[in-house]
């Protein structure tokens, strides 16, 4: 059974970081390519970025681009998701996922329980 465990979320001021972690197991993290993404009240999933098992392919909403970093911690079995100058609108329930590299949700198989963002302005 795949199981992907997110961690990191919180309630920040406007301008702050945030770092998300999803960890797994060492046979689904080196198989699947892995992705974030965001659900807010009253809004649809979003993308947020995602990278490829290799980590040497990484996609990003224009949203958060320049922003958000996604990386690999390969020792770890660990996805992070770096926030830097979060804003209000950043708030949402952040999920992980793995899958095949995309865009779309639809290409994952696997999500994470997600991890509640709250950012005040």
């Amino acid at each position: 059974q795949v199981q992907l465990v997110e961690s990191g979320g919180g309630l920040v001021q406007a301008g702050d970081s945030l770092r998300l972690s999803c960890a797994t197991s060492r046979r689904t993290f080196s198989t699947y390519a892995m992705g974030w993404f965001r659900l807010a009240p009253g809004k649809e999933r979003d993308f947020v970025a995602a990278i490829s098992r290799s980590g040497g392919t990484t996609y990003y909403a224009d949203s958060v681009k320049g922003r958000f970093t996604i990386s690999r911690g390969n020792a770890k079995n660990t996805v992070y998701l770096q926030m830097n100058s979060l804003k209000p609108e950043d708030t949402a329930v952040y999920y992980c996922a793995a899958g095949a590299i995309s865009v779309d949700y639809r290409s994952y198989q696997y999500w994470g329980q997600g991890t509640q963002v709250t950012v005040s302005s």
